[in-house]
């Protein structure tokens, strides 16, 4: 699916199914599983802290995780370049759905 036609699903419900046509990696799956956690882990230590550089320390490691799992692994751009919020939410659906089982790990 070429970046015009990214930008034409129009709900999140239209886009997760392509995003998780993105993630058919298995490693890359891993690895934006361990950056969500590493990323979450970050947040309550900064809040736990109270020092908000751990936002940063947060969004390294959830996007650097998922970059390299892409870009090594799945081959492919990461879809938070093509449909930010979106790529962001299905982050956040796919962890869910790894951890209940619906999506292997």
């Amino acid at each position: 699916m070429n970046s015009s036609t990214v930008q034409s699903l129009k709900s999140f419900a239209e886009f997760y199914p392509y995003y998780l046509g993105e993630h058919a990696n298995r490693t890359c799956r891993r690895l934006h599983f361990a950056g969500s956690s590493l990323a979450l882990l970050c947040l309550v230590t900064g809040l736990v802290r109270g020092q908000p550089l751990y936002v940063l320390y947060a969004l390294l490691c959830g996007y650097g995780f998922a970059w390299v799992g892409h870009f090594v692994f799945e081959k492919n751009r990461p879809a938070s370049f093509k449909r930010p919020l979106y790529s962001f939410m299905g982050d956040w659906v796919m962890y869910k759905d790894i951890w209940v089982g619906k999506i292997p790990f």
